[in-house]
């Protein structure tokens, strides 16, 4: 039996994260108070009782679901995995959990990416949605053809799990799809509630940010595979590790093949740290055989 440990992305915040770990184990609360001492301001207060709207900003989101990630591995952990990966955000925490980088080193870099993110969000003001019950290819089809007709960005960002996608670009062009989507017999094509257009060429500015970032920071050699969101297969090499980590940023989540890749080498449990339940749920969707159970 391998198992696999499994980090969730954003999205899976809400109020009061990560308050049992501060309140009750004394290693978890010295790590968040190292934490927000590197941030420079005290990002556990936000976690434990932000509201949602002060939760839902990407400079937060993404630390503190880090934060809550990777703390409840350290300190709750009772193995090593065999395997790792992440949802998009969730590969940095899959990283310190394989031992790639370390927890401060993370923590940075995770911080500048979402500033990094925040301002292209700034830049160019973009969008997502989720498909529902429509084929991969017929998705991809739709994106390509709105693309080469009008110039407007659009392309598929997020392989969640069968028959659950997400696309991602400029307003005009995510409007554009949703309305063929549905044509084209989608159950659904709906508009999320995120920030701008994540894993798509719009996100180009922070990639070059990220980028010199990743670069200054030393990556060592991981202790066990990590399946990387935009390859969706076993890397172990530090310089690829890195590359792929760059290239997420405008690339797409293949969660749907990562966790199949997975399951081909050997992955039959799959625990996921961290804030809610959404990668166990999907990981079951993409193969109902497999065990899956949450540590927060």
């Amino acid at each position: 039996m391998l198992k696999a440990f499994i980090f969730p992305g954003q999205g899976a915040q809400f109020s009061g994260m990560g308050k049992n770990l501060y309140d009750t184990i004394a290693s978890a609360k010295q790590l968040f108070e190292q934490a927000n001492e590197i941030l420079g301001f005290r990002i556990s207060d936000t976690m434990f009782g932000g509201t949602d709207e002060e939760l839902k900003q990407t400079n937060v989101t993404q630390p503190a679901v880090f934060l809550h990630s990777v703390i409840a591995y350290k300190t709750l952990a009772t193995q090593k995995p065999a395997m790792v990966a992440g949802h998009s955000l969730g590969e940095f925490s899959a990283l310190v959990a394989n031992e790639v980088l370390s927890f401060e080193d993370a923590l940075k870099l995770v911080a500048i990416r979402a500033n990094a993110m925040q301002k292209a969000c700034a830049l160019n003001p973009s969008t997502m949605a989720a498909v529902l019950a429509l084929a991969d290819e017929k998705v991809e089809e739709i994106c390509a053809t709105i693309t080469a007709e009008t110039g407007e960005v659009v392309v598929a960002a997020n392989y969640n799990c069968p028959g659950q996608l997400v696309i991602s670009g400029s307003i005009k062009g995510i409007e554009l799809a949703c309305e063929a989507m549905k044509t084209a017999g989608a159950k659904r094509a709906l508009v999320l509630p995120v920030g701008g257009a994540f894993h798509s060429p719009l996100m180009m500015p922070a990639k070059k940010e990220l980028a010199a970032a990743i670069e200054a920071t030393s990556f060592a050699t991981p202790a066990c595979p990590v399946y990387q969101n935009v390859v969706a297969k076993a890397v172990t090499d530090a310089t690829e590790i890195k590359q792929n980590l760059i290239n997420q940023l405008t690339g797409a989540v293949k969660w749907t093949q990562s966790v199949q890749s997975m399951i081909a080498d050997g992955g039959t449990h799959f625990t996921e740290f961290g804030p809610g339940k959404v990668l166990q749920g999907l990981v079951q969707k993409i193969n109902k055989d497999m065990m899956v159970e949450g540590v927060n």
